[in-house]
């Protein structure tokens, strides 16, 4: 019989073997611009999360639709080089429609529109429109609108465009889950578990101290010449204490992040469980709206 503790060790412990991270709504490429989440499940016990991200990542040039993917009959998922990935993307945009009013990460002053699901979206280049709308624009220039702000004031009259179909939710969910709950704003913690080990990564054995001494004696002019000490040499090879901060960051977003821990997640897993939407009663203020996330894109 399924358990709520089954559905929440899976999203505390699901790793595809590239990001061992929960859905992140602050991610440092990724500028938020709405979310949601979808929850399915049969009386047979079989369950999925689909949990929607929409944001603008500059590096990519694009404003993409990420699903990610939770659950215990997950089928169809993306094979990447090395790893099978939870997660896909959906870009709602036609892609030279926004390459050809953006320039750099800006509206062009001439942009009238993006085709969006093959719709004509009009822009607007009014600052009171985005104002009315809650969105205050960053403008490092002056009339300066980004990529980002033009999607935040689309979303706002047009979120149906920009939100999963049907068709891609059920891409790796089967089509015999009943999706029983859509939620579009919850309270919500980031959660990212560091498990790259330089000790482990490293493709060759750590010289001893005896050895580094040893390569200092035998290259002591230069590394002289460079300003290198015998002391600094050594302490480029310690990774003891990158290793100490490594673990102690992953035991306080254990304690304090991870979604078994807070309110949200358990009532989730209450009413996948048993099928009963009305016990998902948060008492937590939602988070999830890009405006908490002000760090989210910056790196």
């Amino acid at each position: 019989m399924l358990t709520e503790k089954e559905i929440l060790y899976t999203l505390d412990t699901y790793r595809n073997g590239y990001d061992p991270a929960f859905v992140e709504l602050g991610h440092p490429y990724v500028f938020p611009i709405d979310s949601r989440i979808n929850i399915f499940r049969t009386s047979q016990g079989k369950w999925a999360l689909a949990i929607e991200t929409l944001g603008y990542n500059p590096r990519g040039d694009s404003i993409a639709l990420d699903i990610t993917y939770y659950g215990n009959c997950l089928t169809n998922l993306e094979n990447r080089e090395s790893y099978t990935s939870n997660s896909y993307c959906v870009f709602p945009i036609e892609q030279d429609s926004f390459n050809n009013t953006i320039e750099g990460e800006n509206l062009k002053p001439d942009a009238r529109f993006w085709t969006v699901r093959n719709i004509k979206i009009e822009l607007s280049h009014s600052k009171e429109d985005y104002q009315n709308a809650g969105i205050e624009l960053k403008e490092y220039e002056p009339n300066e609108i980004s990529a980002e702000e033009v999607g935040r004031l689309i979303v706002t009259k047009h979120r149906d465009l920009f939100r999963a179909t049907e068709e891609e939710l059920y891409k790796s969910i089967p089509n015999d889950l009943e999706k029983i709950l859509v939620i579009d704003e919850w309270h919500h913690k980031d959660f990212y578990q560091n498990d790259f080990d330089p000790i482990e990564s490293i493709p060759f054995p750590i010289p001893t101290p005896e050895q580094i001494k040893e390569a200092f004696e035998s290259q002591i002019d230069k590394l002289n010449e460079l300003n290198i000490s015998k002391e600094a040499l050594l302490e480029s090879f310690d990774f003891t204490e990158h290793n100490e901060k490594r673990i102690d960051h992953n035991n306080e977003e254990w304690e304090n992040n991870r979604p078994s821990s807070y309110e949200t997640w358990q009532l989730i897993a209450k009413v996948i469980v048993t099928g009963d939407t009305s016990l998902y009663k948060p008492t937590l203020e939602p988070t999830s709206h890009w405006r908490n996330w002000p760090d989210a894109g910056t790196m």
